[in-house]
């Protein structure tokens, strides 16, 4: 299976390996170091702290690396009266009445709090490529579905504001 990223998905995790393999790594590796210095490992919380966070900084590596390697590059174009990638949606819910902006995204880079949504949700899946006033149906699981309606759509790019997501 390949992961559906945009070029600047990538480009943010290959600065973010670069990052973690010239700056943190060395930093992490230190603390390790002097933390064995501080004797008997058996009950040294130091040295178990900082081989933990030297073991999540390889493992995150190793993930971006993987990311990276089965990526599948896709293009954030869409028509110019469909909803595409990056752009700022307004979305009716027809159940409630009440109107939300949101903006889909790769799932590497998505942020509820803020409205950025996977591609690869439910809801992103049901909306990508509709237009204004469109009603859709999201079907967001076995048992629940909603109606949502378009109400605007103000194209959007990939300018790189979105951070990654952590881990």
């Amino acid at each position: 299976m390949y992961n559906e990223l945009t070029a600047v998905d990538i480009k943010k995790m290959k600065e973010e390996i670069k990052y973690r393999s010239t700056n943190l790594r060395p930093k992490l590796s230190d603390d390790v170091k002097e933390a064995r210095a501080l004797g008997d490992l058996s009950e040294n919380a130091e040295y178990r702290s900082a081989r933990r966070a030297f073991g999540r900084n390889e493992s995150r590596i190793r993930f971006l690396e993987k990311m990276i390697r089965t990526a599948k590059v896709i293009s954030t174009e869409s028509k110019p009266d469909e909803v595409g990638l990056f752009d700022r949606i307004e979305i009716l819910y027809e159940d409630t009445g009440e109107t939300e902006f949101v903006m889909l995204s790769t799932t590497t880079r998505l942020d509820l709090a803020n409205g950025v949504i996977s591609k690869e949700s439910p809801f992103g899946k049901a909306v990508i490529g509709h237009k204004v006033g469109d009603k859709i149906l999201v079907k967001a699981s076995e048992d629940y579905s909603y109606f949502v309606t378009i109400k605007s759509i103000t194209k959007g790019e990939d300018d790189e504001s979105i951070p990654l997501n952590g881990y």
